[in-house]
C-alpha cells in the first residue's frame, strides 16, 4: 500500500505516489481501460488524482470523474489546474485572469463531479496579469469552498516567495508547487526547494521518470520504440527530447545494476529517488495499462541508503540537469493564443 505525507505546511495528507492523467484520459487511452486503470490505483491505496482542465481540453477532467463519482468524496483528494487555453481557445479562455480563473474552476468542479476540488493550481505564472488579482481570485474560490488548497506549478522561489506573502494577507495557505523532479533534471534543488522549505510549500512533482527515460527501455544506439511517448507529441514528446542523447541514455543504462541490487526496477528506482527529497510530498505517476499501477506502487516507502545514492549519482555523472537558472524558463513569458 502507498504512505501518506502532508502537503506544506497543512494538515492534508496525501498518498505519496499520486495518479496523474495528463497523457492518458482523454487521449492515448480509450475510456473504458482509463477507468480500469484507476480502480487500480484505488485498489493499490493511491487516495490522491491529480489532472488538469487543459489536458485534453477538458477530456481527462471528464474521464476522471467518472472513474471517481462511486468513490467515498471524503477519502479522494482531487488536484486540479487552470492557466493553459482551454474550450476554443478564446483571448480570455486562457491565463490566470479573475474571469478565466472564476469560470475554469466551475467547468473544473462539473467535469470531475465533484463539489469542491482539494487542491486548485495555477499551471503555470501569468505575466500578464497582476498577481494581486490571481491570488484575490484564489482565496475567492478557497471563500466559495469550491477549492481547499491553492498551489502553483512551476514557479520560481522568488514568485513563490511573493504569492506565499500575498496568499497570507488574504487568508488562505499556498501549499505547493508541481514542478518537474527527476534523477535527470534536478534543476529545483538549487533555489526552489530551498525557498520552499523556509515557506512550507511541499513539491508534487511530475515526470520523476524522466518521461519514461529512466525505466530504461530507450536504448543508446537503437530506434526508439514504435507507440513510445517519444514518438507522440501529445505525450510529451518535447520534454523528452532533452534526454534523447547516447550519451544520456548510456548513462541510464549503468543505473540497471543499482536498481538491482537494491532489488528495484529502475522505474521504481526512479520513483524511489525523488521521494528521498524530505521536500517532495508527492510523485506523480501515469499509467496506461492497470498492472503499471503496481509495479509503481512498490516504490512507496523505499528507502535508499547513502551507498546507493552515492552510485546513483556516479551513474549518471554529467547528465544531470540541475541549472537553477532553468526554473526561470518554464512560464510562457506571455500568454498562448
Amino acid at each position: 500500500m502507498v504512505d501518506h505525507r502532508y502537503l506544506g505546511n497543512s494538515g492534508l495528507k496525501v498518498s505519496e505516489i499520486t495518479y496523474g492523467n495528463w497523457v492518458t484520459h482523454g487521449s492515448q487511452v480509450e475510456q473504458l481501460r482509463a477507468i480500469e486503470t484507476v480502480r487500480a490505483a484505488l485498489e493499490a491505496g493511491i487516495t490522491t488524482f491529480d489532472t488538469a482542465d487543459v489536458y485534453a481540453n477538458g477530456a481527462a477532467e471528464s474521464v476522471l470523474g467518472e472513474a471517481l463519482a462511486s468513490e467515498r468524496r471524503e477519502g479522494l483528494e482531487i488536484f486540479t489546474k487552470v492557466y493553459f487555453p482551454t474550450g476554443p481557445g478564446g483571448h480570455n479562455d486562457t491565463g490566470l485572469s479573475r474571469k478565466h480563473i472564476m469560470e475554469s474552476i466551475n467547468g473544473s468542479l462539473r467535469r470531475l463531479q465533484t463539489d469542491y476540488v482539494d487542491l486548485y493550481q495555477a499551471h503555470r505564472f501569468d505575466y500578464e496579469t497582476p498577481l494581486e488579482e490571481t491570488m484575490q481570485a484564489f482565496a475567492d474560490v478557497v471563500r466559495q469552498g469550491k477549492a481547499l488548497y491553492i498551489g502553483v506549478s512551476e514557479w520560481t522561489a522568488e514568485q513563490l516567495r511573493e504569492g506565499h506573502a500575498m496568499a497570507k494577507e488574504l487568508g488562505f495557505q499556498l501549499v505547493s508547487n508541481q514542478p518537474q523532479y527527476s534523477m535527470l533534471w534536478r534543476v529545483i534543488e538549487g533555489k526552489v526547494v530551498p525557498t520552499s522549505e523556509a515557506l512550507g510549500i511541499s513539491q508534487i512533482v511530475w515526470s520523476p521518470m524522466a518521461q519514461g527515460v529512466l525505466s530504461g527501455k530507450y536504448l543508446p544506439g537503437q530506434p526508439v520504440p514504435d507507440g513510445s511517448r517519444a514518438t507522440d507529441e501529445k505525450s510529451g514528446a518535447r520534454f523528452i527530447q532533452r534526454f534523447m542523447n547516447d550519451g544520456t541514455l548510456t548513462a541510464v543504462q549503468r543505473l540497471k545494476p543499482v536498481a538491482d541490487d537494491a532489488g528495484l526496477t529502475m522505474a521504481q528506482l526512479a520513483i524511489a529517488w525523488v521521494l528521498q527529497n524530505p521536500n517532495i510530498a508527492a510523485a506523480l505517476v501515469g499509467a496506461s495499462r492497470p498492472e503499471q499501477i503496481a509495479s509503481n506502487v512498490a516504490a512507496s516507502g523505499v528507502t535508499l541508503d547513502a551507498d546507493t545514492m552515492s552510485a546513483i549519482d556516479a551513474a549518471l555523472g554529467d547528465t544531470v540537469f540541475d541549472d537553477p537558472e532553468d526554473t526561470y524558463r518554464v512560464s510562457p513569458t506571455s500568454r498562448m493564443v
